[in-house]
């Protein structure tokens, strides 16, 4: 675990302010694609660099610009 990665504490926090809705497809671990999201905020790193332990980067950019648009990340930040 990076130092930047969720704790069990802030997972708990954070999972009732996360979108449930599934598109289709067998979803990624969200704690797994927020420590991406996490990870390439930290680093500056392109997104195509995010390390293949936190799933697809392609995951991790679009759920972080979906969430942006809905004003998830707004509350997330809020609470934690």
């Amino acid at each position: 675990m990076a130092g930047f990665d969720l704790t069990d504490l802030e997972r708990e926090v954070i999972r009732p302010l996360l979108p449930m809705k599934v598109r289709g497809v067998k979803r990624v671990d969200d704690r797994q694609v927020l420590n991406g999201i996490f990870w390439r905020l930290r680093t500056g790193a392109p997104w195509a660099d995010i390390p293949a332990r936190y799933g697809p980067f392609t995951v991790c950019v679009n759920r972080f610009s979906r969430w942006r648009k809905a004003g998830h990340w707004a509350r997330i930040l809020q609470a934690v």
